[in-house]
């Protein structure tokens, strides 16, 4: 770096530099940040990118407005009394040193939990203790740093951003100039303007020198304007040591400008600027064209493709419906129950909330809520029922992003864009290697095709469309999967779902239907309060026996309980005033002498008394044959139950032969059986009921949960299905297994593209301008590939 540029932000420091650690700073502002993050051990942020900071701007009482809680309300997105979340929009944010700093923030002040970067959309996501540090303080540390964040309260309010139409106003440029200089080449591609002595149109050659002049001026605005962004990108590359897919094309844009400015400085000839002019252009266009297609895709998934969801919102008359996530309005009493994830922020009306936030801010300790009090969208409820009242819609975009953001979430690697990774890395070097070789090859045989030559390999070969292969056909999976009622985590969970070799279903609640089940009590009978108390134990539990029990009881006064505890694979209890409930397994309520162990049973005991039980007769889902014939030719299934033997001669004739059936079975054996599977190698599906089977599916590779009106959203699952789809499952695994194929295909495509476009580069056959035509071709040709191949394979799925 030129020792007179600021060593934090690049800035000339000019006569009179700041110095420091025999390092020159434009300002005090630049001093002191880097002072701040030397003293806390981050000045490896220069070693990433060297002057990649910001020149701080004075914030003296700019962010005093932060002091009043109405307006820090409306911007903090989590509130918990002692934790608070902020998402900021920070403009500055630009390469890895703004990522690495800002993720490092509770470095510089330990009452910062944690920040994560979301660097497309540029913002951060601040966690911090607001018993310790306010909101205005966070912002002004930011500021202080070169990270001031873009705050403007008509966004909160109206939560509509301004869009970025940089590209466009961009594409316009260099199609406006590209259409002129065309126009005003026209002379030369017809040899209109031969010299005198040869003949041709007088005022055409007296004012040939103008014309190119004027082709001059109309590229200039590309270059320095419409192209910019590729020497941006080209120049960060290189100077954080890595050559990107940019590298190549600005050295192509920038060869083709300085032989062109030669050729009309000198008189050699009219240049190449249509070229150049036309391969921003296209490219610009080729870029608009994906952007456009992408956040198509993104925005289909967040607001049309609506999580098969169910909730139970109380009406106005007292009685209990259920409802969609995405019909929630502001307003609504919800009914939140045992284990159930709150959709949308709210006031708590009625009972005791005790709930997990750690699926919104990594931190596993309850928090308990009183009523009146604000609950959060992402909590988890721990105690019972919970009634609030909706303070919002539901924010779908939110939910999505906690759940593919989810800190229970492993990372695993996509071998596919391990693959793009790897390739992009090695591309550049092996383009530039044969767009010199090539041009030294030219320059010896035919110095004249030399520069075009060279120009025309570096802008044919791009692996922008192997890039893309991928990202389009995964997006657009989830797009069509989501329309199909079947709503995965992220992309990466298609490409799981592709190589399972294994599938595990659970029984009660997955392969069984709690809509059309029956139960008949044998026992003595219940007393009205006992009756009362029972249903509104059950009225907390989301087990599918517990549900379907509550839903065959007669309507009883909803009553807020004293006590009330679900043990997992076990029952519930309950307790109101001196009135003691307990309803589960035998054991459970304390009668030990069953003698009925192959029936689906509930058993009830009332103060330490043993009542009776409710016998259940399951029915099974419609098509549960045909998904278990289908599934067994492909795949290894096995069934796991936490009830007892009971059914096992009912399934054994419903399921082929030789199915295995494993019974009771506790969530922890569950979740041992999938890993004794996996240490064989095998690649496990787990399909379950989404709430007690957490572990299972968190420890499958692809973890599933039924969706039948029931709350099923939790982080352990990567899949949410519809009950009425599951006849579907097969096909929805064959889906993800061809999406795989459309990629190899894409990449061949793709290949095939590069291979062919570089031997009619190579031996002089394109100019630069058709291969500037052709590149974005290759990207549209691929985008187009993948959506027309998954569309073709979402109209196969029913």
């Amino acid at each position: 770096m030129n020792s007179n540029n600021c060593f934090h932000c690049g800035d000339d420091c000019g006569n009179n530099p700041i110095a420091l650690d025999d390092k020159n700073f434009c300002c005090h502002g630049c001093k002191t940040v880097y002072e701040i993050l030397s003293g806390h051990d981050l000045d490896y942020y220069y070693d990433l990118q060297s002057a990649a900071g910001a020149s701080p701007k004075s914030i003296d009482g700019r962010y005093d407005f932060l002091d009043s809680t109405p307006i820090a309300e409306k911007l903090i997105e989590f509130n918990d009394g002692d934790l608070q979340i902020i998402n900021l929009y920070i403009p500055h944010i630009h390469c890895s040193s703004c990522i690495w700093v800002l993720e490092n923030l509770n470095k510089l002040n330990p009452y910062i939990k944690g920040a994560q970067v979301n660097f497309p959309k540029k913002t951060v996501r601040i966690t911090y203790s607001s018993s310790d540090i306010s909101l205005k303080e966070v912002v002004v540390l930011l500021a202080r740093i070169g990270y001031e964040p873009y705050i403007s309260l008509d966004d909160f309010d109206k939560k509509k951003k301004s869009a970025d139409r940089s590209l466009i106003y961009k594409l316009g440029v260099a199609g406006f100039a590209f259409g002129n200089v065309m126009f005003l080449s026209f002379p030369d591609y017809f040899d209109l303007s031969s010299s005198n002595a040869s003949g041709g149109e007088y005022w055409l050659n007296k004012y040939e020198p103008v014309f190119h002049w004027l082709i001059f001026l109309f590229s200039l605005p590309v270059l320095l304007y419409a192209g910019r962004d590729y020497f941006i990108s080209a120049y960060k590359g290189i100077r954080s040591k890595m050559l990107n897919i940019d590298v190549p094309i600005a050295l192509g844009i920038l060869v083709l400008f300085v032989r062109s400015t030669l050729d009309i400085v000198f008189d050699w000839g009219s240049g190449f600027f249509d070229s150049l002019t036309g391969l921003v252009f296209f490219l610009l266009l080729g870029k608009f064209f994906q952007q456009k297609t992408y956040s198509f895709l993104s925005f289909e998934r967040d607001y049309k493709s609506y999580f098969p969801i169910a909730i139970t919102r109380i009406t106005k008359g007292g009685k209990e419906e259920t409802a969609q996530v995405h019909d929630i309005e502001r307003g609504d009493c919800l009914l939140i129950r045992n284990e159930e994830l709150i959709p949308v922020d709210g006031i708590l009306i009625k009972g005791q909330a005790r709930i997990d936030y750690s699926f919104v801010t990594g931190e596993s300790e309850p928090v308990k809520k009183e009523s009146g009090e604000k609950v959060f969208a992402g909590g988890k409820q721990l105690q019972g029922a919970i009634e609030m009242e909706a303070l919002k819609s539901v924010s779908q975009s939110y939910l999505t992003q906690l759940w593919s953001n989810s800190v229970f979430q492993e990372d695993k690697a996509s071998k596919f864009q391990t693959l793009t990774d790897s390739i992009g890395r090695r591309f550049t070097i092996a383009v530039l290697s044969i767009a010199f070789l090539s041009a030294i090859f030219w320059l010896y045989f035919d110095p004249s095709k030399a520069l075009n030559v060279f120009t025309a390999v570096l802008i044919i070969a791009c692996p922008c469309a192997i890039a893309l292969s991928s990202p389009f056909t995964l997006g657009n999976m989830l797009r069509i999967f989501g329309r199909k009622k079947f709503y995965l985590k992220d992309t990466q969970t298609i490409e799981q779902l592709a190589q399972i070799d294994t599938a595990i279903f659970d029984k009660t609640g997955t392969i069984t239907t709690a809509k059309k089940s029956t139960a008949t009590y044998e026992g003595m009978p219940l007393t009205e309060a006992e009756a009362s108390l029972l249903k509104n134990t059950l009225r907390g539990s989301n087990h599918p026996l517990s549900r379907s029990l509550y839903n065959l009881l007669a309507e009883e006064n909803i009553v807020t309980l004293d006590e009330y505890e679900e043990h997992i694979g076990k029952g519930v209890e309950g307790s109101k005033d001196n009135e003691h409930i307990k309803a589960g397994s035998a054991d459970f309520v304390g009668n030990g002498q069953t003698t009925d162990a192959l029936t689906t049973a509930v058993h009830i005991s009332s103060n330490d008394t043993y009542k009776g039980k409710y016998i259940f007769h399951n029915e099974y889902r419609e098509g549960v044959s045909q998904v278990f014939e289908k599934m067994s030719k492909d795949f290894n299934v096995a069934v796991l139950s936490g009830d007892n033997e009971g059914e096992k001669q009912r399934l054994e004739k419903l399921l082929p032969k030789l199915t295995p059936l494993y019974f009771g079975q506790k969530p922890q054996d569950k979740l041992e059986f999938i890993k004794t599977l996996q240490e064989q190698g095998k690649k496990v599906l787990m399909v379950g009921d989404g709430l007690n089977d957490a572990g299972a599916l968190a420890q499958a590779e692809v973890g599933l949960a039924i969706s039948e009106n029931i709350n099923v959203f939790s982080p352990a699952s990567d899949g949410i299905m519809d009950a009425s789809k599951f006849k579907q499952l097969h096909q929805y695994i064959w889906a993800s297994k061809k999406a795989m194929k459309v990629i190899k295909m894409s990449f061949i495509l793709s290949l095939a593209y590069n291979l062919i476009g570089l031997y009619f580069a190579v031996t002089g056959q394109l100019e630069p301008v058709i291969a500037a035509i052709l590149m974005p071709l290759s990207s549209i040709s691929v985008v187009a590939f993948t959506t027309i191949a998954t569309n073709f394979i979402g109209r196969n799925i029913d």
